[in-house]
């Protein structure tokens, strides 16, 4: 019930939506009548009630439309150049058993205690506490070990930065820790900046998407990879909404595919709180035009 109310304020509160409900009503209408008139003309003796039938004819069609209409929750495209699967859909991150990006600043910071260095609520404090049961020391232990061969841009101070890891990565690092069997690549796409505050520029955003596709390609082993929309939810992008970063990282990842394949499957996975701020009847027409 809570996917079909999502869908029906998605269809009725957007653009795309009231335009594609239009089209299809005025289509079904169009058919309706059509059969309406064949069966007049050949059994001219039927008496038809004229109100009644235009009432329901509109009615008819009208469900029909919307039926035809409902923005789906799930759009994917299957690519032969290169061979790759695409897909956005509604649900849990952590629901996918595959291998999965985890957004992160460029200190790595992972502390959701006072939710001061990261919110419990995003998808890194999740990671933290649904993968690794909260166990801060444990997960940095493998981020440190993943990034021992990276040397840090710049040391904080204690005096600078009050809480939370002192040194800093570029930004675009990917940090690689497997578990079980996949990996999680833990991209430092936003500046954690000294107010405890994570910014990220579109350019920013971008070289990130590079680097991390780069580190899928060699360490995914050319399986199935599951995000969410990096950026979307506390780094500060400007200009930038949840849809213009789904688009985005579906160009990136097209875009360096074509170059060289870079895994099996992607898929990008959509907060169910998140659905209605993008357009996904429009979004498929993006999909399918890239």
């Amino acid at each position: 019930m809570n996917s079909l109310v999502r869908r029906l304020r998605m269809l009725l509160g957007t653009r795309h939506g009231l335009g594609l409900l239009g089209r299809n009503c005025a289509a079904a209408f169009g058919l309706l009548a059509g059969a309406a008139q064949l069966v007049l003309a050949l059994r001219p003796d039927i008496s038809l009630p004229r109100w009644q039938t235009f009432l329901g004819f509109v009615a008819l069609a009208t469900s029909i439309a919307v039926l035809a209409s409902l923005p789906q929750e799930r759009i994917s495209r299957d690519f032969t150049h290169p061979d790759v699967t695409v897909t956005v859909e509604v649900g849990d991150l952590f629901d996918y058993r595959c291998h999965l990006v985890i957004g992160f600043s460029d200190t790595f910071d992972t502390d959701t205690r006072d939710e001061s260095l990261v919110a419990r609520r995003s998808v890194q404090g999740q990671f933290l506490h649904r993968i690794y049961d909260g166990d801060v020391t444990a997960l940095d232990v493998l981020l440190a070990d993943s990034l021992g061969d990276q040397t840090p841009v710049v040391t904080e101070t204690r005096a600078t930065k009050r809480i939370g890891k002192l040194h800093r990565y570029p930004v675009g690092t990917v940090a690689v820790v497997p578990s079980n069997g996949r990996s999680f690549f833990c991209t430092a796409y936003g500046r954690m900046n000294n107010d405890l505050v994570v910014s990220c520029g579109t350019e920013q955003l971008w070289r990130s998407l590079d680097q991390l596709w780069s580190a899928i390609r060699r360490h995914g082993h050319l399986e199935a990879v599951a995000m969410p929309i990096v950026g979307s939810d506390l780094a500060r992008i400007n200009n930038m909404d949840r849809a213009s970063l789904l688009k985005m990282i579906l160009l990136s990842f097209v875009a360096q595919s074509r170059a060289q394949r870079v895994c099996g499957s992607l898929t990008i996975v959509v907060r169910p709180q998140d659905y209605f701020s993008i357009d996904m009847i429009e979004l498929g027409v993006f999909l399918r035009s890239l």
